[in-house]
């Protein structure tokens, strides 16, 4: 009998140290983004693809999808029902990418200054942020988008 209740033991308090395993965010100055994020072994991660904007009802034909903060909060948003309907949430986001096309009212820059005007409507509260890149690309998809965003999620096992 104590042959079999001593791995039983040793493998519940595994099991529950392994539950309570967190990502740890390195952002020691609380900055927009994490310098890097440490995702704990057997945890698990949620994978979302490229997001792009939805049209805007009523937008000008040269700009079907908004401004770059506007499609970054329409990315944002589809993102976040993402996350909800999979059981994540926004702190357990751990990696994001977001591509910028170069705007024509900018003089062909991107808009980093929306980008992050959306960005921080949801981040800004939030301690946990995710570790992230931002690049400019010379296209997308589609004429007139500005942004695509994919993110990594990651959380304890179940």
């Amino acid at each position: 009998m104590r042959k079999i209740l001593l791995p039983a033991v040793l493998l519940g308090l595994a099991c529950a140290g392994a539950a309570q395993a967190e990502n740890v965010h390195v952002n020691p100055t609380n900055g927009f983004i994490s310098r890097a994020v440490k995702v704990p072994a057997g945890s698990d991660t949620l994978y979302v693809s490229g997001i792009t904007p939805q049209t805007v009802q009523g937008a000008p034909a040269a700009t079907p999808f908004g401004d770059t903060k506007t499609q970054v909060q329409s990315i944002l948003k589809q993102i976040g029902d993402i996350l909800q309907g999979q059981g994540y949430g926004w702190e357990d986001v751990v990696m994001m990418r977001v591509l910028l096309v170069g705007d024509p009212a900018k003089g062909g820059a991107m808009d980093f200054a929306g980008m992050m005007e959306a960005y921080n409507e949801v981040y800004g509260p939030l301690k946990k942020k995710p570790a992230r890149i931002t690049s400019q690309v010379a296209g997308l998809v589609r004429p007139g988008m500005f942004a695509e965003i994919e993110v990594q999620a990651a959380k304890s096992a179940k």
